[in-house]
Parts: structure tokens; sequence; C-alpha cells
């Protein structure tokens, strides 16, 4: 056989062979390589979102947590002023209570001067009474002279 023959028939062998693989194994190769490369990107794509969703949910966390953090602050200073309010109701309570036992005890304390003055000045009547008795010799009669031993309780 003849180079130039077989030269010829090894290009025709070679072109249908490139023509059947270009037709019948490339495009389900290709297929199969980009569907991979889709999937890929599909993959490296999902796993940025994932990482954005991610950061934002941390970010979100935080402004929760700052948030929580400012609110029970404020719930914290609440009750300490309501606390103080308390003591500071509480002492003016006390205030009230003691100015009234105070009032108290003093108008007792007046009352009982009063009857201690009354029963002293009966005792000093008593004796001016007795006193007077003696003085004349004779007995005084006390409710004869009420008026005049009055006037002089009053004058005492």
């Amino acid at each position: 056989m003849n180079i130039n023959a077989t030269l010829f028939v090894q290009m025709a062998v070679f072109f249908v062979g490139a023509w059947i693989t270009m037709k019948f194994i490339w495009p389900p190769l290709n297929r199969a390589i980009e569907e991979r490369q889709k999937k890929i990107a599909d993959g490296l794509a999902a796993a940025d979102r994932g990482e954005h969703a991610l950061e934002e949910a941390k970010k979100e966390g935080a402004s929760i947590e700052a948030a929580a953090r400012a609110q029970s602050q404020v719930i914290v200073a609440q009750g300490e002023k309501r606390g103080q309010a308390i003591i500071e109701e509480a002492k003016a309570q006390a205030q009230v209570e003691a100015d009234k036992i105070i009032a108290a005890a003093r108008a007792q304390a007046a009352q009982e001067v009063q009857s201690a003055r009354d029963a002293l000045r009966d005792q000093v009547a008593q004796l001016a009474v007795s006193g007077a008795s003696q003085i004349l010799g004779k007995e005084v009669d006390a409710s004869a002279h009420q008026q005049l031993l009055d006037q002089l309780k009053a004058k005492l």
C-alpha cells in the first residue's frame, strides 16, 4: 500500500473520529463541566450569602444585647430611684409620727403641769385657811368663804 493512500485513510479516520468526538462526546462532557461549574459557583455564592447573613445576625444580636443592657440599666436606675423615694417617704412619715408623739407628750406635760398647779393652788388655799384659822383662833368655814378662796386660787 502506498504511503499517500495510508495517509489519506488515516486522515479520514482521524477526521471521522474527531467529528464523532465533537458531535457525541464533547457536548455531554461540556454540559457536565458547565453543570459542575454552576454548582460550584452556586455553592460559593451561597457561602458568601451565609457569611453575610451571619455577620448581619451578629450585628443584630449585638444591637439587641446593647438595647437589653441599656434597658436593664434604666430599670435598675428606676428601682434605685423608687427605693430612695420609699426611704424618703418613710422618713417623712416617721417625722410626722414623731411630731405627733412630741405634740401629744407636750400636751400631756402641759396638762400635768396645769393639774399640778391646780393641786398646788388647792393646797395653798387649804394652808391659807388653816393659817387664818390659827391666827384668828377659831375655825374658818371654807364653804362659807368659797368665793373668797376661789379668788385667792385665781391670783396664785
